[in-house]
């Protein structure tokens, strides 16, 4: 079993992502093990899809993205990831299609409400979400599970978005929910420690 674990660098206002600061935690916690790859993509549309085709390419069994979600409050797990590609807070025109002829919508395989129960059973607020958005969080999922497709390998791809961890929180004028990084990371432990049972 080969996993794939990524994150996002920082972003427009924000000098940290508690995507990546998650999955740096998650590695404090646990020493990196030969069965999972971790990754730091750029916020950038060109250079995430060549980088995340070159990472496809190496032959994993199940991938998981991470993105960070300001003013979420619970760890989402998405659902669906559409074939669109720009900012939320753009024009309309500002949104185009990822893939020309590429599907409208891929859907998650990955057991979301299994996830979702044992996130809960340990106290960490999570929701099941309908689509990623349509920025690069929503692209990377897309993309991912198109590549899968055209490669006519069946590999599950999921995405997580995170709410703001508190340091990145504590001194903002705005009173934006966050979780604590360690809890973010126990919730990405969770669900890792669930792929690998489900591949023994």
């Amino acid at each position: 079993m080969r996993v794939l674990l990524t994150a996002f660098e920082p972003y427009g206002q924000w000098p940290t992502n508690s995507s990546w600061l998650t999955l740096v935690e998650l590695l404090r916690i646990r020493p990196p093990t030969s069965w999972l790859v971790t990754r730091r993509y750029p916020v950038d549309f060109d250079r995430l899809h060549s980088a995340l085709y070159k990472d496809l390419s190496q032959g994993f069994d199940a991938v998981l993205h991470l993105g960070q979600a300001p003013g979420s409050a619970t760890v989402r797990l998405e659902t669906l990831a559409v074939n669109a590609g720009g900012s939320m807070s753009e024009s309309g025109e500002g949104v185009e299609r990822l893939i020309v002829d590429g599907p409208e919508a891929y859907r998650s395989h990955m057991p979301l409400n299994r996830w979702s129960q044992r996130l809960r059973e340990q106290a960490i607020p999570t929701q099941i979400s309908y689509h990623a958005g349509t920025y690069l969080c929503n692209a990377i999922m897309y993309l991912s599970h198109h590549w899968v497709a055209q490669s006519d390998r069946i590999i599950p791809v999921g995405f997580v978005h995170l709410p703001l961890a508190t340091e990145q929180v504590v001194t903002s004028s705005q009173p934006l929910p966050s979780l604590p990084v360690a809890t973010l990371a126990q919730a990405v432990a969770i669900i890792l420690d669930d792929l690998l049972e489900q591949a023994v």
